[in-house]
């Protein structure tokens, strides 16, 4: 039987570079697949904002982010990859847990990052690192693709070297994927892209480069996504339109979105149609 983690492993093996969209309910995810996106990766980051909560502040429980994750995969037909932040635990069991308990949600994957969660102290120290990617990779077995993420550059940690030393690590610990978000430019992503032997996942806007699917292709990269990048474009609108409506009495942006109709019959279609 194939599952959906065949599913998406596959998708990393075909030409080209896989472009996910990001999702934080099951209606972005379900336009998401409207849109033709082969696959849907979770945003943490749109899932606080839409709580009310910034990110990356242990905010978000494991409970509140699995449960997000669950209330996706069933709302739709294609491989979903949830953002499980650190694995919601300092111990490597920690980890290995939260990768059970998403896998056996019918999640397609997951990411696991090096970053604490806590400010005066960011980053794992490389061997503790190393050892949470061993217990989600050893608790992912086959039925789970698992992303390891080095956030140095998200930190204010630029080493480059470390960043590649730390990747080259979680590869050898047997992580599917890789990703290292913020890499500035595109000479440090090609250069951490040749270091690798195992795809290598790029969050497009986190860095001063803005590529296009060409350069990624160009240098190397095997997936792509842009994070919090459509989460920040609907905040923006949404944000950009109360403002205009407080402060000057116009309603203008609100004029120019989408018809009721067409949106409430477009969702009819897709909920008729499971996603």
């Amino acid at each position: 039987m194939t599952t959906q983690a065949d599913t998406f492993r596959s998708l990393h093996a075909r030409p080209g570079v896989l472009l996910c969209g990001n999702a934080w309910d099951v209606g972005t995810a379900r336009l998401i697949r409207h849109a033709g996106f082969p696959a849907i990766e979770t945003t943490s980051a749109g899932l606080s904002f839409a709580t009310g909560r910034p990110d990356a502040a242990g905010l978000l429980t494991r409970s509140e982010m699995l449960d997000n994750a669950a209330a996706i995969v069933a709302g739709v037909s294609i491989p979903v990859s949830a953002d499980l932040e650190n694995g919601f635990g300092d111990a490597p069991a920690t980890v290995a847990e939260t990768i059970r308990m998403a896998s056996a949600l019918g999640l397609a994957g997951g990411s696991i990052e090096d970053a604490t969660g806590r400010p005066d102290d960011p980053q794992y120290g490389f061997e503790a690192a190393v050892d949470r990617i061993r217990a989600a990779v050893e608790a992912a077995g086959t039925r789970f693709v698992l992303t390891a993420r080095c956030d140095g550059y998200m930190h204010g940690r630029g080493d480059l070297a470390d960043v590649i030393r730390r990747l080259q690590a979680f590869q050898e610990a047997g992580a599917e994927v890789l990703a290292a978000p913020g890499l500035p430019d595109r000479a440090a992503v090609e250069t951490v892209a040749r270091a690798l032997d195992r795809p290598l996942a790029l969050y497009v806007g986190l860095g001063e480069w803005q590529p296009d699917l060409a350069d990624l292709a160009a240098v190397g990269v095997k997936r792509a996504s842009v994070g919090s990048g459509l989460a920040r474009v609907a905040m923006t609108a949404f944000l950009d339109a109360a403002t205009e409506i407080q402060t000057t009495g116009r309603f203008t942006a609100v004029g120019k979105a989408r018809p009721f109709r067409e949106l409430n019959a477009l969702f009819r279609t897709l909920n008729g149609g499971g996603g």
